[in-house]
């Protein structure tokens, strides 16, 4: 069977990397780059889009997401039929690829299964990099009972998004069964958060035996550790034990920085979510007591990313949103730009992305043996990153392995 092939022609392509944009065309086959080039020729029985005037940009990556959050009431949606959270699932993944995004890293909820609707075509969507439940201690930050609440029912077929365990030999069994399954990367809950009830935002979760055997579990298995994070202590305490990447670090500090550069690890603000948690979170859903800490954590995170960025970190794109708010999942470029440089913050929804999920050279980047996820846009985003912050009127065209997905040429 002959693969099929596709010549995007007349184009000006991002060059992320080298932060600069030029006239070329990109020649697909199958669902690969096959060559990138002025003046590309293609066979007779290859399909030919213009993209004349517009801008191809790799596909984008959203590295923190929870494609099955269909309300910001977690606690609730717990009890909820999974057939229903798997019809939410559907339309929360079809409205992330229509914005651009063809890979996400899903860190608590998604599991194998979601994965493999998305790569078999039942569902329209990101691929899924899944972490299955998130990994939190009694009271933690994926305890989502309510303060009076005594029964949990942490059977795995339920729709939480995390499971809750405690000492090392349960932190063990629960690890080596998310890994079991697949999972790409092993979440912890290092600290409280805002979407649960009953812990404080600058608590400190799970024991430093307990971080380090998941740390040990993950890479016996050449995977990795992900934590959930706010404080600097919370965050230092992580990647001096061993985690490779800190979700959120809105109250990191400049030691935190340090630690980030000596230990080669990953930051994922994800600023988007505090600001409609702000405006929309009771209305989609959100518990009194979560609206509560809200802002601890708004007013912090710019200042993080800043510090972060300026020091040399490396940070990943990254969103949080649950329920209604999803739609929003754009608007993380317009709330880096004000204070990170365009090509910055391109870099962070691609090549970053890719390395974290340890995909160089295949996703993030337009390039020879790269994998065909391209974006056609009204626009440099290079110049001014507000071009992917308005899909609906500046994304023309979204390919995903190769496929034309989403088409408004």
């Amino acid at each position: 069977m002959t693969d099929r092939t596709l010549l995007v022609r007349g184009g000006t392509v991002c060059d992320v990397e080298g932060g600069e944009s030029r006239p070329a065309d990109v020649l697909v086959v199958g669902d690969q780059i096959a060559e990138v080039g002025s003046g590309l020729r293609a066979p007779g029985s290859a399909t030919e889009i213009d993209a004349s005037g517009l801008h191809v940009v790799p596909g984008l990556i959203d590295a923190h997401v929870h494609v099955t959050a269909g309300t910001a009431d977690l606690g609730g949606q717990a009890e909820d039929s999974p057939y229903y959270v798997a019809a939410q699932t559907g339309a929360i993944l079809r409205g992330m690829l229509h914005r651009g995004f063809t890979t996400v890293r899903d860190v608590g909820g998604a599991d194998y299964g979601v994965e493999a609707a998305v790569a078999e075509g039942l569902w329209a969507g990101p691929k899924v990099h899944f972490g299955g439940k998130a990994l939190s201690p009694t009271g933690g930050h994926a305890d989502l009972r309510a303060r009076g609440r005594q029964v949990l029912d942490n059977h795995t077929c339920c729709p939480n998004i995390g499971t809750v365990c405690d000492g090392v030999d349960e932190l063990r069994r629960a690890a080596r069964h998310q890994l079991r399954t697949g999972a790409h990367h092993i979440k912890l809950m290092l600290s409280g958060g805002v979407a649960s009830p009953t812990d404080r935002v600058d608590s400190l979760q799970f024991s430093a035996e307990e971080v380090r055997a998941a740390v040990e579990e993950a890479s016996n298995a050449n995977r990795y550790v992900t934590g959930h994070a706010y404080t600097a202590r919370a965050v230092n305490r992580g990647l001096e034990l061993g985690v490779r990447c800190i979700e959120h670090g809105n109250l990191i500090d400049e030691s935190s920085v340090r630690l980030f550069v000596e230990h080669d690890a990953f930051l994922v603000p994800t600023l988007v979510t505090y600001e409609y948690l702000h405006r929309e979170g009771a209305e989609a859903g959100l518990p009194p007591a979560s609206q509560a800490k809200v802002s601890d954590v708004l007013e912090a995170g710019l200042h993080a990313l800043e510090i972060a960025w300026r020091g040399g970190v490396k940070i990943a794109l990254g969103t949080d949103l649950l329920g209604a708010m999803h739609r929003h999942q754009s608007g993380e470029f317009s709330i880096r730009a004000k204070v990170q440089p365009a090509a910055d913050i391109l870099r962070s929804a691609t090549l970053v992305g890719a390395e974290l999920l340890g995909a160089e050279g295949k996703l993030g980047v337009i390039a020879e043996g790269a994998t065909a996820d391209l974006l056609l846009v009204d626009g440099d985003p290079l110049e001014d990153i507000a071009v992917l912050a308005e899909p609906d009127r500046r994304l023309r065209m979204v390919l995903q392995d190769g496929n034309v997905v989403v088409d408004r040429l």
